[in-house]
């Protein structure tokens, strides 16, 4: 009972109505609801430098974007305000995940008969549901496990997958959706791992063919290093890895920021994945000093993440962190 209580007060916070369907599926339609209410309880602190954080709230009807990611729970992790921002302005967000994540150990105990890669799966769907996905699309490769892993090797891990296939495969998506941006990880996979690299490279491939601005995500190691110094989960995760992750301030073009209720969706989109985050790894108190930003390096023309606003620290003073300039594509 209180887990529906906090499902149902989630729900609320990101104007979402309860969860349609608990069947697992390669293709999922959501259609994001509008905003019923603030958030509850003890509000997600402003994020640091509130008074120059660009919300700017533009008409993006008409606009997809295409998100790329490796496993469930980095779409929430890396890409939460984001997506919830997206949908909030009228965007069609179409999230794609490579793999289930079918090594991440699950940290609850599973129902009877069921498998991490279905606990992980229904979870994501949550999430998406959430964060106002349009539509999820599962590529159906297997987790390759962390660097140096022999799982890596598996006939299925996505780290031995021909990336121009998948590139093609993520190319149709985007080109069935019109889609005028591709989101997806740099060049280091934030900390490294062999997935997150693919997907780079199958996300700029993809976007190349598709002649799509494309945004590549990372964090902001300096900012998080003064901010919220072993905060994130991706201190923990870079640690599990033993590499090193992110990039400095310089190199990152745009910081896209959320308000105390985009951050509320963030944290309960994270919390969703249960198996793997335990809530008290994201706490309320200093959420939005590790979380309240999300980076990326853009490729290209100014795409639809630029109509967002920039909340980087260098906006306006590097020519690579310029905004101007008429968006791209749809």
């Amino acid at each position: 009972m209180w887990q529906d209580a906090r499902r149902d007060d989630a729900d609320q916070r990101c104007g979402r109505g309860p969860l349609l369907s608990g069947v697992l599926s390669l293709l999922l339609q959501l259609t994001p609801g509008p905003v019923l209410l603030p958030p509850r309880g003890p509000h997600v602190c402003e994020p640091l430098m509130a008074a120059r954080l660009d919300l700017r709230r533009p008409d993006l009807r008409g606009h997809t974007v295409l998100v790329l990611h490796a496993h469930p729970d980095d779409e929430s992790i890396f890409t939460g305000i984001t997506l919830r921002r997206l949908a909030d302005a009228g965007a069609r967000t179409v999230l794609v995940v490579a793999t289930a994540g079918e090594l991440g150990e699950s940290r609850v105990p599973l129902r009877v008969g069921e498998t991490i890669p279905e606990r992980r799966i229904a979870e994501l769907e949550r999430s998406a549901e959430l964060l106002g996905v349009s539509r999820l699309v599962l590529l159906g490769r297997r987790d390759s496990g962390l660097p140096g892993w022999a799982s890596a090797s598996h006939a299925r891990a996505l780290a031995v997958a021909d990336p121009v296939r998948l590139a093609r495969t993520v190319a149709e998506i985007a080109d069935d959706e019109s889609a005028g941006t591709l989101v997806h990880d740099d060049e280091h996979g934030i900390y490294g791992h062999p997935d997150h690299r693919a997907t780079h490279r199958i996300g700029a491939t993809a976007a190349v063919l598709v002649g799509a601005a494309g945004y590549r995500m990372t964090v902001d190691r300096e900012h998080l290093h003064v901010s919220a110094r072993d905060r994130h989960l991706v201190h923990g995760a870079a640690r599990s890895a033993q590499v090193a992750f992110g990039r400095v301030t310089a190199e990152i073009s745009l910081a896209v920021g959320g308000s105390a209720r985009e951050l509320a969706c963030k944290r309960a989109a994270i919390t969703a994945h249960e198996s793997q985050v335990d809530p008290d790894a994201v706490p309320v108190d200093g959420f939005a000093d590790a979380y309240g930003y999300e980076w990326y390096r853009r490729t290209g023309a100014p795409g639809v993440l630029d109509a967002l606003g920039n909340a980087h620290l260098l906006a306006g003073a590097c020519s690579h962190a310029s905004t101007s300039g008429a968006l791209v594509g749809t």
